[in-house]
């Protein structure tokens, strides 16, 4: 695992979609009224393949959909909880419901995962997007950790025909995983640390906080989920099971169909009975304003409270 450079997932990602467009005509990008410098080289060089609808995430769905339904592999970028929320009815039916009957290529970029746009109150935080996305059948979501994750995910996301929810942090992250880290998609998940009787299962933003927490507790394994679904359930149970304690952690709501929900749900339908705990937001939203780490610990979610957990329960 390397910790240079910072890179903004979303920066990357664009800028590698912005490469494939000159090959590629059926790339098309469309936002919802959302900038970004990488999208500016995007709209200027493709405006025959680039669409701002406005400040209008539900027309985005539409939009998307109809040019997907001919053909085309699309990008829809907003704001995280404006594109899950605001256009759900439309995801649902247009997206979830349409790709059932015809494939369709629609790549949903939210911008803005859990708590990274911490200065800008609970309207534009985002802690629900994991819980209704991973509810609608059909629809794959994806949850990187870092900007290389992100880097590897594009030409995944054009080859495969299917709608898709990219579920992006908002801040510059530090890189762990290299070109040469073995990452599948398919299964949906990496042990970037083995351990020997607890382990950290994490997504997004968090598997940073568990490598922090890993440096104090030496023996402490940490999966990353970047894959929220679908995902290898049998691979991910045969890689838990042999741990005494299991902690999720989350920037979502937990016991709520997040990844607590979704760690717990592997071992129940394997019968197998485990000590599980989810760490993440309670059943409030966080008004208090300060950087990401303030916000976390007067959530219960600092990593001192993490760490806590994991020796109470070892």
């Amino acid at each position: 695992m390397s910790s240079v450079p910072l890179k903004a997932m979303r920066t990357v990602f664009l800028d590698e979609i912005y490469e494939r467009m000159d090959k590629n005509e059926n790339i098309f990008v469309l936002c919802a009224d959302f900038g970004a410098p990488s999208l500016d080289k995007i709209r200027e060089e493709y405006e025959d393949r680039f669409l701002n609808v406005g400040i209008a995430e539900q027309n985005l769905i539409n939009v998307s959909t109809g040019i997907a339904m001919e053909g085309g592999v699309i990008y829809a970028y907003a704001l995280a909880p404006f594109i899950t929320m605001r256009a759900y009815e439309q995801i649902r039916t247009n997206l979830s419901i349409t790709s059932q009957i015809k494939p369709i290529n629609v790549n949903l970029i939210g911008v803005g995962a859990g708590l990274s746009y911490n200065m800008s109150g609970p309207t534009h935080h985002c802690l629900e997007d994991i819980c209704l996305m991973r509810l609608l059948p059909n629809l794959m979501v994806f949850s990187p950790s870092d900007w290389k994750l992100a880097e590897k995910f594009v030409d995944y996301s054009i080859d495969i025909k299917a709608p898709k929810y990219i579920r992006f942090d908002a801040k510059p992250v530090n890189q762990i995983y290299t070109d040469e880290s073995d990452v599948s998609f398919e299964n949906g998940f990496c042990e970037i640390r083995k351990g020997e009787r607890a382990c950290l299962v994490s997504t997004g933003f968090m598997t940073h906080r568990a490598i922090n927490v890993s440096k104090e507790l030496e023996d402490v394994g940490i999966v990353d989920m970047f894959m929220l679904d679908p995902f290898n359930e049998k691979l991910l149970f045969e890689t838990l099971k042999r741990y005494e304690f299991i902690l999720t952690i989350e920037e979502g709501f937990i016991d709520k169909g997040g990844l607590g929900t979704l760690v717990a749900d592997v071992f129940r339908k394997n019968e197998l009975d485990i000590k599980i705990k989810s760490m993440g937001f309670a059943d409030k939203y966080v008004f208090d304003l300060g950087d990401r780490n303030h916000l976390h610990e007067i959530s219960g979610l600092g990593e001192r409270d993490i760490i806590d957990n994991i020796k109470r329960y070892c």
